[in-house]
């Protein structure tokens, strides 16, 4: 065995071996997967949600075309299928909306792991409180839903990660409003 390696196990390390580089490592790895995981269904969402609007566009004019035919049970039949229609639509461009605040949240993950990616990988920085405090103000500034800040409010505080997701879930149906961004 060389000087710059050391057995643990089956395994031989080098020397210059320590977690902090692990954990950059492995911070590192979290930030790609996020980030191909929502590159890989932007293209998909964008081309969905550019036929729903489209189709909503189109039902629109059907629904207003439908309208002014005149009174019989086909005009009926018409208004209540449209109507069916038009709601499903509706549904689906809120449900795109929810997938875009996924997104968001996932971007500002990344963009936090990939801070603390820095921060953790400068002998510097590691340990000095100020860079952390600064790391926690720049991640609880980019929040811009409730439920999101107190999150993190709730980890600071020194809440576990299950306790904190079950006032999520409580929570939830409080916060299920769609925002647009």
């Amino acid at each position: 065995m060389s000087e710059t390696s050391q057995n643990i196990g089956n395994d031989t390390l080098p020397m210059d071996w320590s977690h902090i580089k692990e954990t950059v490592k492995m911070l590192n790895l979290a930030v790609a997967r996020l980030e191909h995981a929502m590159t890989d269904g932007e293209d998909s969402v964008g081309t969905l949600t550019d036929s729903f609007t489209s189709l909503a566009a189109s039902i629109s004019t059907m629904g207003t075309a439908a309208n002014d035919l005149p009174e019989s049970g086909i005009k009926d039949t018409i208004l209540r299928n449209w109507h069916s229609v038009s709601t499903k639509v509706n549904e689906a461009i809120v449900a795109f909306q929810f997938y875009d605040r996924l997104t968001q949240r996932l971007v500002h993950i990344s963009k936090s792991l990939a801070e603390m990616t820095e921060l953790v990988d400068n002998d510097t920085r590691i340990n000095d409180p100020y860079e952390w405090k600064g790391l926690q103000e720049m991640i609880k500034s980019k929040y811009t839903l409730d439920s999101d800040l107190a999150m993190f409010n709730a980890i600071l505080a020194g809440k576990s990660v299950e306790e904190i997701l079950a006032e999520a879930r409580e929570n939830y149906k409080d916060d299920n409003d769609v925002e647009l961004f």
